[in-house]
């Protein structure tokens, strides 16, 4: 970190933070409906599939907009994508707000879903691509970070709007057309990725960005890029099996965590525990300051540890904390007070983990030209299980006085897995170039 000056890596920091105002959308529209879930379905009258679709579709825009994401990131550029994903959120937020009808409101949470899958798509693509090696796993992670500050913020805004009456919900998904408005206009500030501009055969503007990004081996970069090829390259082929395999399965363990039923239901995760209404919608703050602290702790130590170990870690803990919550659901009331420290102590693991190691890894083990179409890979996976996950959650949890603890036991199980994949096949990637690690792979 020495050879890079502190004002170029002060550049560097500066463009991963405005991309990771993506990250930060992200997770607000993730969560913020968490809050507004039960008063829309009393609104229109859903019976509880139809609230599982009505959550789950912003997670079907969500799986669109990852598997799209990599065909105008490869041809018009990182930055003019995000761009457009900024103006998705501002139009998801406002259509949400002034929904008259349930279908518009679907509608709208559509739009915000292909917003939240592109996004996860291009934003740590981008970081990662202009980010120096030896900052890279703190860079990329700063995209996680944004999420989890997005998620904690929509919490947080959650309780303090569930007081204004029957329209509390309106205000809720309407706050963010702050966020998006600053994120748009910050975005005129940050160049384009070098490395796509590589791949365009723009090399002089590839070397002017490397040098004000601090890049401090700019020459074997653009080489090794050179090397490895200009042209758009087919991902589903026999030499990227192994990325494509670790991506797309590391992608799965990371919602058969649960971790979306619990982010997108919290409220009612707790009612059904037990909790009285003005509890059950402060208790997801809680939640989301143990997410937001444990995430900053991983930023930390990324670089320094490396990714395997802390998805070790955090297999191991979410096991334990995940089997402590189906537990207090199989003893009913007895067990209720236990609730929120388990899920703390579930959700401190995910973010130390899981959370903070997933769109870092996913944007760096492919090779330069199919790392768009891969992250869309990873990411399409992903939200492919959110879906999934999100949409029978409620089904399972009012469709069984068990409901409960055979969600949170099936989770635990997952993780116990998840460890031993981790253990056998996941690779180490911490300190090397994108260059390297496409070598490496």
């Amino acid at each position: 970190m020495d050879s890079i000056s502190n004002s170029k890596r002060g550049f560097a920091i500066r463009c991963a933070l405005i991309a990771s105002l993506g990250g930060f959308l992200f997770g607000f529209e993730t969560a913020v409906i968490s809050g507004a879930e039960k008063n829309i379905q009393q609104l229109w009258a859903l019976n509880s599939f139809w609230q599982g679709f009505t959550v789950s579709s912003s997670l079907i825009g969500t799986v669109i907009g990852a598997l799209v994401a990599s065909i105008p990131a490869q041809k018009f550029g990182r930055k003019k994508v995000l761009i457009v994903i900024a103006l998705a959120y501002l139009c998801s937020a406002v259509g949400c707000a002034l929904s008259s009808n349930w279908s518009l409101f679907i509608l709208s949470r559509f739009i915000g879903g292909l917003a939240v899958g592109m996004s996860s798509v291009v934003g740590p693509i981008y970081i990662s691509e202009i980010a120096p090696a030896n900052i890279r796993g703190r860079l990329t992670s700063s995209f996680q970070f944004m999420i989890v500050l997005g998620i904690f913020i929509a919490y947080l805004t959650n309780f303090l709007f569930v007081g204004m009456g029957d329209e509390a919900w309106r205000w809720m998904l309407g706050i963010m057309v702050v966020p998006s408005l600053l994120f748009f206009g910050l975005l005129q500030l940050i160049p384009e990725s070098p490395r796509w501009l590589m791949m365009q055969g723009k090399q002089e503007k590839a070397r002017d960005i490397f040098h004000k990004l601090g890049e401090p081996d700019t020459e074997n970069v653009l080489r090794a890029s050179a090397q490895s090829g200009t042209t758009k390259d087919s991902l589903f082929q026999r030499k990227h099996r192994k990325p494509i395999l670790y991506a797309v399965i590391l992608a799965m363990f990371n919602q058969l965590s649960g971790i979306n039923a619990i982010l997108y239901y919290a409220p009612r995760i707790f009612e059904l525990a037990g909790f009285d209404q003005q509890l059950a919608y402060l208790q997801p703050v809680f939640i989301g300051g143990a997410n937001l602290l444990f995430t900053c702790l991983a930023m930390m130590i990324i670089d320094k540890f490396g990714r395997k170990k802390l998805l070790l870690i955090g297999s191991v803990g979410m096991f334990v904390f995940l089997a402590l919550v189906a537990h207090a659901f199989s003893q009913g009331i007895a067990g209720a007070s236990w609730v929120l420290i388990y899920l703390i102590g579930f959700i401190a693991f995910f973010a130390f983990s899981q959370g903070a190691v997933i769109w870092v890894f996913i944007a760096e083990i492919f090779p330069n030209n199919v790392r768009s179409q891969g992250s869309s890979l990873g990411s399409s996976t992903h939200w492919i299980m959110a879906a999934a996950i999100s949409w029978v959650f409620p089904v399972i949890a009012e469709g069984n006085p068990n409901g409960g603890f055979y969600s949170f036991l099936f989770y635990s199980i997952m993780m116990a897995v998840s460890f031993f994949f981790i253990w056998k096949f996941m690779p180490e990637t911490k300190g090397k170039s994108l260059e390297e690690i496409q070598e490496a792979l």
